[in-house]
């Protein structure tokens, strides 16, 4: 590890925590893991890493296990992240509905609640309902122990001047509310807040499918994407990055509240869809995207043509991310990807007729596997994340964790 220095003087401190979340970092994703691993894998000294990794088991944080098999001799001595003790929370503030999640660390969801309301019109019944649902995650499941801290994830982009507001464009309703200290003053802990496909993208990073190069695409209300690239979420100069929804694909579409026309979000949107279903299906019209999926992927042939041209639609959307950014892979999530293979078909075979040759065959498009709190389990990794940036958090974690 190269020195940091301030001035003329050897940054040690920061040397420090660096080579710590870097340690810890590797312990929890490489179950099992050994002193030498680290060291050689780090490129740290022996030394270093056995000091550190002895204040780690100090603190609760790392146990040591004895390998199963052995080439001869004393087995090797594995390490492995204790995540007995401690628990991440995340809600998710939807366009219509609130879900909130308790988890451990490694991404096992322990207790999960969600319900439809209004948020976009009712923001302090949301914040409280919410905090409410956190309360019963834990009053409802068998942990006792601390937790880290809240990430709260909204349908909105996230100026990084002001990082805990969301846009008045987008929720005028929620103008000038401080959601970190409104959900702060609830709830008795660390809050982050965090837009809902940045943490989609989170979730696929941490415990899912992402890798370190990829997008991840949130299909709701809205239209969002987030970005990883090596390693690391990229929100953009001033933290509006992955906006896909406001991308036009028909300049002579519906008018989109950005002020555009035929944008992904007025095109391919929930509402939009549920209008398409109401004028296509035969008998009652399907209430939700979750229905209107759900009747795609059981066979009805007006849902199935009606999934495969919104297909079509985002798959324009996805050719430019591919041409410009050349992730390798493209998660989609949300509601829709229920549909089956006629939705997921559909976006391929369009993205794949618009995008450079090269960028459609290194590129691989799957939908997630981490389920509908996915948007939740991403918003809690940003408490893992800050833990992780200051293991001190781990070792004073609040008991309970909840007002």
């Amino acid at each position: 590890m190269s020195e940091r220095r301030t001035g003329n003087k050897v940054d040690l401190a920061g040397m420090r925590t660096t080579n710590e979340r870097m340690l810890l970092r590797m312990i929890w994703s490489r179950p099992g893991i050994s002193r030498a691993d680290l060291a050689r894998e780090s490129g740290l000294s022996a030394s270093t890493v056995s000091g550190i990794v002895r204040r780690f088991e100090d603190d609760g944080l790392v146990r040591r296990t004895r390998a199963r098999v052995s080439s001869g001799g004393r087995p090797p001595v594995e390490l492995v992240f204790d995540d007995a003790g401690h628990h991440i929370a995340g809600i998710e503030i939807g366009a219509s509905h609130l879900t909130a999640v308790l988890a451990s660390p490694t991404g096992a969801i322990v207790a999960a609640r969600d319900q439809a309301f209004a948020t976009r019109t009712d923001p302090y019944g949301a914040i409280e309902t919410a905090a409410e649902m956190l309360r019963d995650c834990l009053a409802g499941s068998e942990y006792r122990g601390a937790v880290l801290g809240v990430g709260v994830a909204v349908p909105s982009p996230i100026d990084l001047r002001w990082p805990d507001r969301v846009s008045p464009m987008i929720l005028p309703a929620w103008r000038d509310i401080d959601i970190a200290e409104e959900f702060g003053d609830r709830v008795a802990l660390p809050v982050y807040v965090e837009n809902d496909a940045n943490a989609g993208a989170l979730a696929e990073h941490w415990f899912g499918q992402g890798g370190d190069d990829f997008t991840y695409i949130k299909i709701g209300t809205g239209i969002g994407s987030g970005h990883v690239i090596r390693g690391a979420l990229y929100r953009g100069a001033g933290g509006i990055a992955g906006e896909l929804g406001h991308l036009s694909i028909d300049p002579s579409g519906p008018t989109c509240i950005c002020g555009n026309r035929g944008c992904l979000n007025v095109m391919v949107g929930t509402p939009r869809l549920l209008e398409l279903a109401a004028e296509r299906c035969s008998g009652a019209a399907p209430r939700s995207a979750r229905e209107l999926a759900a009747r795609s992927a059981a066979g009805e042939p007006w849902a199935v043509e009606l999934m495969a041209e919104v297909g079509q639609r985002l798959g324009i959307g996805v050719a430019g991310l591919l041409n410009l950014l050349n992730p390798s892979r493209v998660v989609l999530g949300g509601e829709l990807v229920a549909a089956g293979d006629a939705f997921l078909d559909a976006v391929r075979a369009s993205a794949r007729s618009r995008s450079l040759l090269f960028s459609n065959h290194q590129a691989e498009l799957a939908a997630t596997v981490l389920g509908e709190s996915a948007i939740a389990l991403g918003a809690a990794t940003l408490a893992l994340d800050a833990a992780f940036e200051d293991h001190e958090l781990l070792v004073h974690a609040t008991a309970g964790g909840l007002r």
